[in-house]
């Protein structure tokens, strides 16, 4: 199947282009973290004097201004100068850096660097294909940027519009984000393995004037049907106005009214875009995150301190070098694609991996042979690729050379111990710096890593460990006080602002308040539990809400719920997170039939249908199990704390029940679902 994606020479990012990029000048802002170090006159910049790694924290969080100014200042390109560093009040919602001050983000992420060197390689897509990677220049890379933003402009998007970017990882989807950076409209990026039904949820939300999408999508062998889901969803989406339809096979497809074919339109535009001047605080994307409430959230970003906050964490976390090549396998259609494959490594002139396949194809050797070619120096992907990989065994690994490797990331979710190890010792062959990282959709980019650090300092298995600069962590108890000293456990809060973090939830902001700011007034709540140690180091307990983290993707149960609820023959139904040992989290939905339900194991095919096409794949439950009844407290709320009990083998343990409306119940769900295990266990 080929691969079509246009730019200055239309097939020639098709090609092999040239080998890796050279070394380059340092783009981030080491004259500016020299003067925010403490040090003498013509020390060592300060994020590599090591030694000044807890001066540096303590000047991040005393002096948020005189930290973050100079970085700002020094690291990213201005039109306009900001005449004031933040402005943020927890207590309303309020975030603001860089106030005054103007830019344009694709400049930052390309321009910048086609003039010092336009041939060094940004982008290396390993199509799914295996062994047919292709490379991508800065120049490359910005000519298609301005070729689409062109295209955009004609077809009537605006600064301010929206635009849905339905589409697999790979060079066109990085430039349809860049495009709209460059002429000020808004992306919404929306993984391309989410439904008709979600995909239009998260298009009418964001009222989007434009979705881009390719034909189909490659991945693992097989194809995805992108058009044929994309025409389902906008035919309920009054505001699109345009689909634009790139190829990425051969394949015909049906092009209706709205359909353009990008590649064509694309050829008729000008190599040349003039980008325009953004206000720090004008939206850059929307990325759309599962909450506890059933409606996903359209979490806003904002311009210079989003930017900065990835290219910084990127460098500093990664100890990302000129001349890297930088392997994130994530998709571009969650935040971590987003600061880590695309704005954090692009701003720093970096050679990006983009990896549009699946860890075991065409066998499980996929990850290192790819590491091997390429030639990467850091690679970071989410434990629960690490936890299916590692059940394959080392040879896999150890067939492949990996002395490119210096840093091995993890990410999406909290890593288990065994697959630390193996990750560590196999892959890593016990040399290479290992960081666990936290952080969310919300705060932009990484909160939390064992580095940066002193030189030399340890680092913990499964232990995200150290704050990252400006990132002051609380711990709080039951009733809202800070937990003070080391071995304890509370609720992940903060207690100030960093540039990076979203400043709302688009067109409802009062949610964003009452979601992150309300439970404990004056800071920021992630929603995650963490456990301090006596040494100060923070490991992530896991959520503390109705939320659930499936192979590294949040989802609501209430998303689940909703889904199921929508099912005739199912007036109840609860769905609650347990641990799994391939995906970290798996979905247990308890549901109540109705008497007439009739069948119950096709009710139960028809729910993983339902949920498969309301949501995705991903999120049908592994298992469902029917009761008669859910538990319920005497005001009708379902005690979903006792399901998760229950099923994870803690029945004895069920704390306090006195306000079940009937603590007979129990009994009767242990019963019900002892039956289930013994059929589970008999394989019928």
């Amino acid at each position: 199947m080929a691969a079509r994606i246009v730019g200055c020479g239309i097939g020639r990012l098709l090609g092999s282009l040239p080998g890796r990029a050279g070394a380059r000048g340092w783009p981030l802002g080491v004259s500016a973290l020299r003067k925010v170090a403490s040090g003498p006159p013509g020390s060592a910049p300060a994020a590599v004097q090591t030694a000044s790694y807890p001066k540096l924290r303590v000047q991040a969080a005393q002096q948020p201004a005189a930290f973050w100014g100079p970085l700002a200042r020094d690291t990213l390109v201005w039109d306009t100068p900001y005449h004031t560093v933040w402005d943020c009040d927890f207590s309303s919602g309020k975030i603001g850096w860089f106030l005054g001050g103007q830019l344009n983000v694709s400049v930052n992420c390309l321009d910048q660097h086609v003039r010092k060197s336009p041939e060094s390689v940004a982008l290396i897509w390993e199509r799914d294909e295996p062994g047919t990677e292709v490379r991508i220049t800065y120049r490359e890379l910005l000519e298609t940027t301005c070729r689409l933003a062109n295209t955009l402009k004609r077809h009537g998007v605006r600064r301010g519009d929206r635009v849905a970017i339905y589409m697999p990882v790979s060079p066109l989807a990085v430039a349809a984000m860049l495009a709209c950076a460059r002429i000020g409209a808004v992306h919404t990026v929306i993984f391309a393995g989410f439904s008709a039904e979600s995909l239009a949820g998260r298009i009418n939300d964001a009222k989007c004037k434009v979705v881009i999408t390719f034909n189909q999508g490659l991945r693992g062998g097989r194809v995805v049907e992108l058009k044929k889901i994309v025409d389902e969803a906008v035919k309920h989406c009054p505001t699109i106005q345009c689909v634009l339809v790139a190829h990425r096979t051969d394949n015909k497809v049906h092009m209706g009214d709205l359909d353009v074919a990008l590649e064509q339109e694309m050829a008729k535009e000008d190599p040349v875009c003039a980008p325009e001047s953004m206000g720090s605080e004008d939206m850059l994307f929307m990325l759309y995150t599962s909450g506890s409430t059933g409606s996903p959230k359209g979490l806003v970003h904002t311009q210079a301190g989003y930017l900065l906050y990835a290219a910084l964490t990127h460098r500093l976390v990664f100890d990302y070098r000129p001349g890297d090549v930088f392997g994130c396998v994530a998709d571009i259609g969650w935040i971590t694609g987003h600061s880590y494959v695309v704005y954090g490594p692009l701003c720093n002139g970096a050679t990006s991996i983009l990896f549009e396949s699946t860890p075991v194809y065409p066998d499980p050797g996929r990850y290192w042979e790819m590491v091997q070619r390429l030639q990467i120096n850091q690679f970071y992907g989410a434990p629960t690729a690490v936890r299916l990989l590692l059940k394959y065994g080392d040879a896999w690994v150890r067939k492949y050379d990996r002395s490119s490797l210096r840093t091995l990331g993890s990410v999406g979710e909290p890593i288990n111990q065994e697959a630390w190890e193996w990750l560590h010792k196999v892959v890593g062959d016990g040399r290479c710096t290992l960081v666990d990282t936290w952080w969310q959709t919300e705060t932009g980019g990484i909160c939390i890593a064992p580095r940066p650090s002193e030189e030399g300092a340890e680092i913990l298995p499964g232990m995200a460990m150290r704050p990252f600069f400006g990132i002051v962590p609380a711990l709080m108890d039951e009733k809202g006080n800070v937990m003070e000293g080391g071995d304890v456990s509370g609720a992940l809060c903060f207690s100030q602002a960093w540039p990076g973090m979203a400043r709302t939830i688009y067109g409802d902001h009062r949610r964003f308040v009452d979601a992150y700011f309300k439970a404990y007034p004056g800071y920021y709540f992630s929603g995650d539990g963490a456990h301090r140690t006596e040494g100060g180091y923070y490991q992530i307990t896991g959520r503390m809400d109705d939320v659930i983290n499936i192979s590294g993707h949040r989802l609501g149960t209430a998303e689940i719920e909703d889904a199921m609820s929508s099912h005739p023959a199912v007036p109840e139904t609860a769905v609650i997170g347990y641990p799994h040992n391939i995906k970290g989290e798996a979905a247990f939905a308890f549901i109540v039939l109705k008497d007439d339900a009739g069948d119950s194991d096709m009710v139960m095919s028809e729910l993983r249908s339902t949920v498969a096409t309301k949501i995705a794949k991903y999120a049908v439950p592994d298992q469902i199990l029917i009761v008669k009844r859910l538990p319920k407290t005497r005001s009708g709320k379902v005690m979903r704390r006792l399901l998760r009990k229950i099923i994870t083998g803690k029945a004895q343990d069920l704390g306090d029940t006195t306000t079940l409306e009937d603590p007979g119940i129990i009994t009767e769900i242990l019963s019900a679902y002892q039956k289930h295990k013994d059929k589970r266990a008999a394989g019928t």
